[in-house]
């Protein structure tokens, strides 16, 4: 068999990877709101080499909003400006900031705090959220916690069976969203998610938690919504 590796056309940014990704998620400026439903584009152009892509994103990507802008190179280059503004004027400051006032005793008090306590928090803040909410607006859903190897490699909390299909849970704490805006997934979760859905048939649901329960309402009628689809699915 063959182990030959296919060629990589990304760019390497070594240190600095970190920094602007933090920064790029923290302002959402990769969101399909900025450059599009880019996956969703790059599968439909199933492109044999990069070109071909490329040229098939500059046709066809706007950015999804109320009023869609066409993306062009200057619209990627000023994305680019103003994630390094970002960088410079308001994630640096505050690094250093942190840094200067960072202690040895932080450090031992938060690999204490994120072990236990947050460990802790986050099992009960789940558990509430399927057991006082999910389950009583779903009562004819089988909700069952993720597998060991399927909660670490697919995101996945829980499964929401319905018949012999499922979909997915994953709750986050609403200082996730508070932190980064509108929550942005990065592309393993989003390859996570699309191999969830290849097995189980089901999507992806992220809840936000406020002390327990469900933050983002909305995600109610979403849920409803695929579940008649698998429950169409079975027929």
């Amino acid at each position: 068999m063959s182990n030959k590796t296919s060629k990589k056309f990304s760019m390497e940014f070594g240190k600095k990877e970190k920094v602007l990704n933090y920064a790029c998620q923290t302002y959402q400026l990769s969101r399909p709101n900025k450059v599009g439903a880019v996956m969703a584009l790059i599968r439909e152009c199933q492109p044999k080499i990069i070109d071909e892509w490329e040229k098939w994103y500059f046709e066809k990507a706007y950015t999804e909003n109320k009023e869609p802008v066409k993306i062009t190179t200057d619209v990627l280059k000023e994305l680019g400006e103003r994630l390094h503004e970002k960088i410079t004027e308001v994630v640096i400051p505050e690094w250093q900031s942190a840094f200067s006032e960072l202690s040895l005793q932080d450090c031992i008090d938060y690999i204490y705090n994120l072990t236990i306590n947050r460990t802790y928090d986050g099992f009960i803040r789940e558990k509430s959220v399927v057991n006082d909410e999910l389950s009583k607006y779903f009562p004819d859903v089988n909700f069952v916690e993720s597998e060991t190897d399927l909660d670490h490699a697919g995101d996945i909390d829980y499964l929401g069976f319905v018949g012999k299909y499922a979909f997915g849970i994953q709750i986050k704490p609403i200082t996730a969203k508070a932190n980064f805006g509108n929550y942005s997934i990065s592309e393993r979760m989003k390859k996570n998610f699309i191999d969830f859905e290849k097995k189980y048939k089901g999507k992806v649901f992220i809840i936000f938690s406020l002390d327990g329960e469900i933050g983002n309402k909305e995600v109610i009628k979403e849920i409803q919504e695929e579940i008649n689809r698998l429950n169409n699915k079975k027929k």
